[in-house]
């Protein structure tokens, strides 16, 4: 029975840390150790909740179940259809692919871009160059872990540590926590954490790890599965020391730099006092490794699904070219409209997601009936849906939107949280329940 070398398996496992970490993993930690300042490491514990633990146990899942359609599937087959579909257009063309072809240029290069220079010209040539790499990587799936894994993973893992060591050096100015961070700062840590989205990015990428490992000659169900949840435990723990590294070069200039808009102003404006121009280019370079990364994990996992969805009608090149195309023309002409879509729909599928990974996970010690799937299911999309017409479009739905607004958590986004978890448990036991005594009424007329 074939097996991965360590060295294929150290791959692999650096490749999905790859694919987890984008612009927003890059730059939400030393946000969070500038806000939070001297409670940084109790708020990352809890951002490291939503932030690498959700993640690995999602793509864990997926490879457990053989596939988000498989997972999916417990609910019922037409939920399966539309709730992958969903998450790989919105996660995918409809959102992380353009945004992340674009965020590293207006983070890391925008701000200094001449006056004499055109802005739109110099994203239009920064993203054709970024795409175009991406393409190239995707275009080989077979040689996807060689150039993640062993190439552009470990160079920015590399830089990240060198950003690391220069600014850790410098005097400590750390400041108390301001805002949320005083009053609740494992409350808000933990949702700092849930606004990466990488619980949903990890149903995509559990896919691609598992062709991965397929691709080096693995073909034992369980063996690859096995694969996949010590390819995530070893993801997670480089996650969480970058994310340690990262919050602390915020936590360490919070007193020099208060009240920094974003992540990417805190890391440049540390890196620039310790390395100059030199820190610039070094911070860019960050950022177009940590997006570029993350670009082709989703254009690879979204190519391979809807080539299997559509039956081979059009190839997994033709998926490459035209999520790439797609993302290339809407990151420089229409990101912003195109959040205004896919935003809405990721916090409405976010909900659902982290549920059928918990259950997922769970499966096996509980064996959840389908009823349990399905109304768990139902309630963390229809509550979700009411909190985002709401907030986001201004529409009320009569008593609902009352109902919901009355509900633990509505502030924070997590309504559905408790509701949620309540007929879980209580479908679960009741099912358990009737299960237990209709077995011996069937005993009886067998006799």
């Amino acid at each position: 029975m074939k097996k991965l070398s360590r060295s294929q398996f150290l791959q692999v496992s650096i490749m999905l840390f790859g694919l987890f970490f984008g612009a927003g993993n890059l730059i939400f930690p030393p946000l969070l150790g500038n806000q939070a300042g001297s409670a940084t490491y109790i708020s990352l514990l809890a951002f490291c909740v939503t932030a690498v633990i959700f993640p690995v146990l999602g793509s864990i899942v997926v490879g457990k179940t053989n596939g988000l359609n498989n997972l999916a599937a417990r609910v019922s087959p037409a939920f399966s259809v539309v709730f992958t579909t969903a998450i790989y257009l919105s996660i995918g063309p409809g959102l992380g692919i353009p945004r992340a072809g674009s965020v590293p240029f207006e983070m890391a290069i925008a701000p200094y871009i001449p006056d004499t220079m055109s802005l739109s010209f110099a994203r239009f040539l920064y993203t054709l160059v970024f795409f175009a790499v991406a393409l190239a990587i995707c275009l080989k799936p077979n040689k996807l872990v060689r150039r993640v894994g062993k190439f552009l993973t470990p160079t920015l893992l590399i830089l990240i540590t060198i950003m690391f060591v220069k600014v850790i050096t410098m005097s400590k100015n750390i400041a108390t926590p301001t805002g949320d961070y005083l009053k609740a700062p494992i409350t808000k840590g933990f949702l700092a954490g849930y606004d990466t989205m990488d619980a949903v990015a990890a149903l995509n990428f559990g896919f691609v790890i598992a062709m991965a490992i397929r691709r080096f000659g693995v073909t034992d169900e369980k063996e690859i599965s096995k694969y996949e949840i010590k390819a995530g435990l070893l993801a997670g723990l480089v996650l969480f020391v970058v994310y340690a590294m990262l919050a602390s070069i915020g936590m360490i200039g919070s007193a020099r730099f208060p009240g920094l808009a974003n992540g990417a102003q805190v890391l440049s404006e540390s890196v620039k006092l310790v390395l100059g121009n030199f820190g610039l280019v070094l911070l860019a370079s960050i950022f177009s490794l940590a997006c570029l990364t993350t670009c082709v994990g989703l254009i690879t996992s979204g190519g391979e699904y809807f080539e299997e969805l559509f039956n081979h009608k059009l190839s997994y090149r033709g998926w490459v070219f035209v999520w790439t195309l797609f993302s290339f023309i809407m990151a420089n002409f229409g990101l912003n409209k195109l959040l205004e879509f896919s935003v809405p729909v990721l916090q409405i599928i976010y909900p659902v997601a982290l549920v059928l990974i918990v259950m997922g996970i769970s499966h096996d010690y509980v064996n959840y009936p389908r009823e349990a799937y399905l109304t768990s299911a139902l309630v963390s999309v229809v509550l979700p849906l009411i909190e985002v017409l709401n907030k986001t479009f201004k529409v009320n739905i009569l008593v609902l939107t009352d109902l919901v607004k009355s509900l633990p958590l509505y502030e924070e986004g997590l309504s559905w949280l408790l509701p949620t978890m309540v007929v879980l448990v209580l479908t679960t036991l009741v099912l358990k329940v009737v299960s237990t005594i209709r077995e011996p009424r069937k005993v009886g007329q067998e006799y």
